[in-house]
């Protein structure tokens, strides 16, 4: 009954919005909500529904645990992530299966890495050739768990990879920007063997790689920099953008530097601030802790807002992508773990008020969101 009621509920929207908008890229805040609702999150369950029945057939008993525990915990990347396939019109099916199993692979190999049976970087590093090999649509598979214990997991990694080398074959701009993808992916696999090895090695890794790199990017903090690394949007968007036979390697390379370091960096710094509490408590590497106190958190989002808008701005669609930035903050501020922590939810409400009221509209919707979604989950038990 859930599943026909969401089909009705959708096909009433497509026939409320004239066609032609739904070929465009949203500009105004109320349109991107209604393409999230009736373009991308159908579409996002539909993988990772296609994704958990996979994960459901791991042999092996822990990487079925983990796999399912990510696609659980952190649906909310997929959707989130999906948002860009609106840039991809009319081949927005394609981009968001690409994004949908890219964001699955990172999530789960970021559950084996933070709740690992293994320190070893060399793991870390063969696991993370996952996320490299995907970006290659020529790449040949390897055993990634060769370093760790746990071994047999049906297929399902691997079938992941193929997934998203299949979706980049056939883009049309894809060797536009495959050097972008390439150099960000990079960046993310670096961060994720460097913050899982042993507890007493991961600070200084992280500022010894920060030192490597400082002069090539702006003045920031080690932790900084390392937040933004850790995001996959700039992939989603150059993919997205690469669906298009006229994208250039001018627009690559400005998608790769608006998006690195400051947009990136605004959300993984989102993602860090909510899970304070539940990284102390797990004992995991949080960036945020690294800040003196609230206050310099609040004025140092700001400012990598204010940074990331002026970034896009040089990108096509930039009303979207100004957008994708207060929705960020509507996203992770809204989040039920920001109640749950007296001092984040007093910064939130000042990283609010210095960020507009459009992000105030963004959380508002995403809690209605997750309202809804609690609603169908206590409909089903009964």
């Amino acid at each position: 009954m859930l599943i026909d009621q969401d089909h009705n509920h959708n096909k009433n929207i497509k026939d409320f919005l004239p066609k032609a908008l739904l070929l465009q890229v949203p500009s105004s805040s109320t349109m991107l909500m209604l393409r999230i609702y009736y373009d991308v999150i159908p579409r996002v369950h539909k993988h990772l529904e296609f994704w958990k029945k996979k994960a459901e057939r791991i042999p092996n008993p822990e990487l079925r645990k983990q796999a399912l525990l990510s696609i659980k915990t952190k649906a909310f990347h997929c959707e989130g992530g999906s948002i860009y396939g609106l840039l991809a019109k009319q081949e927005i099916e394609q981009i968001i299966c690409f994004i949908v199993a890219y964001q699955t692979i990172s999530d789960y190999l970021d559950n084996l890495c933070d709740r690992s049976t293994s320190l070893d970087p060399k793991d870390f590093r063969t696991l993370h050739q996952a996320c490299l090999d995907a970006l290659t649509p020529s790449a040949k598979c390897i055993n990634y768990y060769q370093f760790r214990q746990e071994q047999d997991d049906g297929g399902y990694l691997m079938e992941l990879v193929k997934t998203c080398q299949n979706v980049l074959r056939e883009l049309p701009s894809y060797h536009v920007i495959a050097p972008s993808l390439y150099h960000l992916a990079d960046y993310y696999c670096d961060l994720q063997v460097h913050k899982h090895v042993q507890v007493n090695e991961r600070v200084p890794r992280l500022e010894a790689w920060f030192e490597r790199h400082r002069n090539q990017i702006p003045q920031m903090k080690w932790y900084e920099f390392s937040a933004s690394t850790g995001s996959t949007l700039g992939i989603f968007c150059l993919v997205a953008y690469a669906s298009d036979p006229d994208c250039s390697e001018e627009l690559a390379t400005k998608v790769k530097t608006s998006y690195f370091p400051w947009v990136q960096g605004l959300h993984i710094l989102l993602d860090y601030f909510i899970d304070q509490e539940e990284d102390r408590i797990g004992g995991d590497l949080n960036f945020c802790a690294y800040y003196n106190n609230g206050q310099e958190i609040s004025e140092r989002f700001a400012y990598f807002l204010k940074q990331a808008d002026q970034a896009v701005s040089r990108l096509p669609h930039k009303h979207f992508h100004r957008m994708i930035n207060r929705a960020l903050l509507g996203v992770y501020l809204a989040d039920e773990k920001v109640n749950e922590q007296k001092n984040i939810k007093k910064t939130a409400k000042k990283i609010l008020r210095s960020c507009g009221g459009s992000s105030l509209f963004f959380m508002w919707n995403i809690m209605i969101m997750a309202r809804i979604r609690y609603r169908k989950i206590l409909v089903q038990v009964v």
